[in-house]
């Protein structure tokens, strides 16, 4: 194992506070030769501690990994939280991790950032540690974003109420979840408005309702402009709650099987879902939704190209 420049912490998001941190990392890395890593942790430290407490995340481990692997970190390591690493003292996490396993050269942390047995340690001990142990700490200041402390726990607030505009300033991009295809019951197919069914996805999901959305299919290209239903249907007795996206431009050339990733980026809230009289009405209302995201996207082109009204 190389030296390393190390971040470490549950990362859940990726927002722009832990991407500030980690372009440190990377910086500093470069400058003593040494690797830049990441370090999170899978299962959530609550999800062992505390299961009653534990937040539905916003980036379950591989899309954060993959998240991780675009800030240009040259490594994560993912550390299995167990009751057992649980117990590890600050002292033993400091000698066993940080100078043995990892060979830790600098390690950066929020000034919030704890860590050893029942949180035991911060930011001060860790400094004493690293002076002691031959390593140095660096400890950096909350990101501020529209006058909002950027943390996982604020992003997961904003996104549970709905307000995507602010979830996207904190996060530095638009919030988006991970999931597969799964069939659905061929409900829309039958309306004329066809959707992609997402496998039962239980981690967080904005308030149920009817979103302006991207959606990306398989590897990456092309990326689908969409309208997206996350909720219970009501208007078909016992449907149940999914996630389903109709693609405004029809569906997809490649074949989806139950292995194909899907990426659904909700970018604006459309309505409260509802039950209508009968499928025919929700169908009609389905279209209407339609042309105001066809509105909003052409709107979005407008102001990538400068070419707003008036303007």
């Amino acid at each position: 194992m190389p030296h390393t420049v190390a971040a470490i912490g549950n990362f859940d998001g990726v927002h722009r506070g832990h991407q500030e941190i980690i372009g440190r990392v990377i910086e500093r890395a470069r400058s003593l030769e040494a690797q830049s890593i990441a370090v999170t942790f899978d299962p959530h430290p609550l999800a062992v501690l505390r299961p009653e407490l534990a937040p539905k995340l916003i980036t379950p481990i591989p899309e954060r990994l993959r998240l991780l692997a675009q800030t240009g970190i040259a490594a994560t390591l993912v550390l299995p939280f167990t009751r057992d690493f649980s117990l590890l003292s600050p002292r033993e996490f400091a000698e066993n991790v940080l100078r043995g396993a990892l060979r830790v050269l600098e390690v950066h942390e929020g000034d919030t950032f704890r860590f050893g047995h029942d949180a035991a340690a911060g930011i001060a001990e860790l400094k004493s540690l690293g002076k002691e142990l031959g390593f140095g700490v660096v400890s950096h200041g909350s990101l501020i974003v529209r006058g909002i402390t950027v943390s996982s726990s604020e992003v997961r607030r904003r996104i549970v109420a709905g307000e995507l505009s602010l979830a996207r300033a904190l996060l530095g991009r638009p919030f988006s979840i991970l999931s597969t295809a799964v069939h659905g019951r061929g409900v829309g197919k039958k309306l004329t408005t066809p959707t992609i069914n997402l496998a039962p996805y239980r981690e967080l999901l904005p308030p149920d309702g009817v979103y302006v959305t991207r959606v990306r299919i398989g590897d990456g290209t092309p990326i689908f402009n969409a309208v997206t239903n996350a909720g219970s249907r009501p208007t078909f007795e016992g449907a149940g709650f999914a996630v389903e996206s109709h693609l405004l431009d029809g569906p997809p050339s490649v074949e989806l099987t139950e292995a194909t990733p899907i990426e659904v980026c909700f970018l604006m809230w459309l309505r409260e879902e509802r039950r209508f009289p009968s499928p025919e009405a929700l169908k009609a209302q389905i279209l209407r939704d339609v042309e105001r995201a066809r509105r909003y996207f052409r709107r979005a082109a407008e102001r990538l190209t400068g070419n707003l009204p008036g303007s």
